[in-house]
């Protein structure tokens, strides 16, 4: 830390952006600021940023200004401990512990790595890191209180140099003890980034390092539901609960290096090609860690592998080298080239018990293509289409194509569209995977393709600032976990349809913002059970106070999802299951919020109580089979732009 600090001072020091000499080559543009002295008296201009000049973007993205706005949709962001709107997941009684998904969705970042699906729901990948343009030192700051003791604290610092370079830094750490016994969790990251660009706009290079750890404790749910669902006065403390789990915890790392440059040999504006290259090394590790074998996964000890490690762990590595050629005309750009990969994915304890081998390591050389295709047609019409494809030996061949087209044909009025097909390797976590006991270990690297097509878009309204959005799955060889935790696939398609809609309703100083989604799993449906219907409310009044100093917010949130038998939660994994002969449903149950968000020049406050309903009646609600969602809990969030 104290490193960080010094590079926070140095760097303050030697940056002077606000004070600009006329006689300077080098001269900031001062178009997008406010002129305070124009330097008719000396040779300095004197100027004042607005929020015009604070930026952000990611590699493949325009540029946004920082969103200093209190709007409704903060209250759904800023309220979560991933800084993210989770509609369409239910979070565990625990912040840094994940969600249990409520619809179906498709998360790329598990491609030819390993990455357990509910260890994915704070990852950062390529395309998630924000770049910024600033012309001052900028710092944000975002807060969370945790669960009965902790705090989750996020903070950046971003500055330019010059007008060619940019630098962020960020962290993020979370500590959270959990209402539960044995349900801490541990998460944190750190990113570098930075972004050049020479002043001839030759050459170009987006670089970062981003490490990332999530960490929690396994309580494997309560023993008694029928205790917690009938308020009994031995469960009134939620840490004497008694849990199925002692001294278990799952722990995830992924670890990125990344760079990528792109350099124009000729004049851009006469020959608009560009040579560019990307490299990049990713590593992820998963551990499954227990002081003891665990009565909650087995019943005999012939279920057990006498000797073998109480701990267990997984990994995959990824160096990814990429040539391509770019044109990059104003309306048309094209690129293509290609990549090779060597991945790696193994075991820190392989196994090799009767029938059953489990190798320490699968290594392969991947050799594929990539391609990006953009066009805009009079700013009316833009498309984005990309592709990639390679081969590979152990882990099959890799197809994915994602086509987007954006329509807007009067002001206020788009549509957007999408095509998206993926054929690849399961998850690695389904490959292989080692345990003490018996029925946890598999290889299944005679695996066939699981086959991805989606097909779906919104379309967003003037009227009442609404969208009207549809998605179509269709999933061959749809790969799962039975209720042993054993990976298997479907002989036929899954096919799950999703439609709904968002409105916001004004009258005078109110608000109302529904949004409503129906989903239906046409086939297949005990492999993936969901609800059929996921809705959400906010009432709430919005006014300015103390005069004009701030801004208030406060309204009534809920929140809702049918009735369904969930999938289980499978530790070991960190995984869902299906469920065994005994069902277990959750939902049915609307969850009430209420709140009240201030707005104080460029910082906002977010209080909440959640779970409202358990102040007059027990919490009956769940997550998951035999995790009950929290109880009512004061939620506190505090977002700060620090602008210089």
């Amino acid at each position: 830390m104290k490193y960080l600090l010094f590079i926070f001072f140095f760097f303050g020091c030697i940056v002077n952006a606000q004070i600009v000499n006329k006689t300077d080559s080098n001269r900031v543009r001062i178009q997008d600021s406010v002129i305070v002295d124009s330097g008719a008296k000396d040779s300095l201009i004197i100027f004042k940023p607005t929020i015009q000049d604070y930026k952000f973007y990611t590699q493949f993205s325009t540029k946004k200004i920082l969103d200093t706005v209190l709007t409704y949709d903060k209250t759904y962001i800023f309220t979560q401990y991933n800084n993210r709107d989770n509609f369409g997941k239910i979070q565990f009684a625990n912040i840094g512990t994940g969600f249990n998904p409520l619809i179906y969705e498709h998360n790329p970042e598990q491609n030819l790595t390993l990455l357990p699906f509910n260890k994915a729901h704070n990852i950062l990948g390529i395309r998630d890191i924000r770049y910024y343009d600033v012309k001052t030192p900028t710092a944000i700051f975002v807060y969370h209180n945790a669960m009965r003791n902790g705090v989750a604290l996020n903070s950046t610092y971003t500055q330019n140099i010059g007008k060619t370079f940019n630098f962020a830094i960020e962290y993020m750490g979370l500590r959270s003890l959990g209402n539960y016994s044995n349900n801490l969790a541990v998460n944190n990251n750190t990113v570098f980034s930075g972004h050049f660009k020479s002043r001839n706009n030759k050459y170009e290079a987006f670089a970062h390092f981003i490490h990332q750890n999530v960490n929690s404790e396994e309580n494997g749910g309560i023993v008694n539901d029928s205790l917690f669902l009938s308020g009994a006065e031995a469960y009134s403390n939620r840490a004497n609960v008694e849990v199925n789990l002692q001294g278990v915890d799952s722990r995830f790392s992924y670890r990125r290096y990344y760079l990528s440059h792109q350099f124009s040999p000729f004049n851009p504006e006469r020959f608009p090609f560009k040579l560019q290259h990307t490299i990049s090394h990713q590593g992820n590790k998963y551990f499954f860690s227990q002081t003891g074998l665990q009565p909650f996964f087995y019943d005999q000890p012939t279920q057990i592998i006498s000797g073998f490690p109480l701990s267990t762990g997984k990994y995959s590595n990824n160096l990814s080298n990429t040539v391509a050629l770019i044109f990059d005309y104003e309306k048309f750009q094209l690129n293509a080239g290609i990549r090779h990969q060597n991945i790696a994915f193994g075991l820190y304890e392989p196994l090799e018990i009767g029938q059953l081998n489990v190798p320490q390591e699968i290594r392969e050389d991947r050799i594929g293509a990539v391609g990006n295709l953009k066009i805009n047609l009079w700013n009316k019409m833009a498309l984005n289409a990309d592709l990639e494809i390679s081969r590979g030996e152990h882990f099959g061949n890799f197809i994915r194509t994602a086509n987007t087209l954006h329509f807007e044909p009067f002001t206020g009025y788009f549509i957007d569209a999408k095509v998206n097909f993926q054929s690849s390797a399961p998850s690695f976590n389904y490959l292989l995977n080692t345990s003490p006991y018996r029925k946890m270990n598999y290889n299944f690297m005679d695996f066939k393709n699981q086959n991805i097509l989606e097909i779906g878009g919104n379309m967003n309204l003037k009227w009442f600032n609404s969208q009207l959005f549809a998605q179509y799955f269709m999933i061959d060889n749809f790969t799962y976990f039975n209720a042993e935790g054993q990976p298997a696939q479907s002989n036929t398609s899954v096919n799950i349809s999703q439609i709904g809609g968002e409105a916001t309703f004004h009258y005078n100083k109110f608000r109302l913002n529904t949004r409503l989604l129906f989903q239906n799993t046409l086939t297949n449906k005990e492999l993936f059970p969901a609800p059929n219907v996921i809705g959400r409310a906010n009432l709430f009044y919005q006014t300015k106070a103390f005069k004009n100093a701030a801004e208030l917010q406060g309204g009534i949130k809920v929140h809702y999802f049918t009735k369904f038998e969930s999938r289980d939660y499978f530790p070991v994994l960190n995984e869902f299951t299906l469920q065994n002969a005994n069902p277990f449903s959750i939902g049915g149950k609307p969850i009430v919020d209420a709140y009240i968000n201030m707005k104080v020049k460029r910082m906002f406050f977010f209080v909440e109580g959640q779970h409202l309903n358990t102040i007059f009646a027990n919490n009956t609600t769940y997550t998951a089979p035999h995790y009950p969602f929290y109880d009512f809990r004061i939620n506190i969030g505090i977002v700060w732009y620090m602008i210089n």
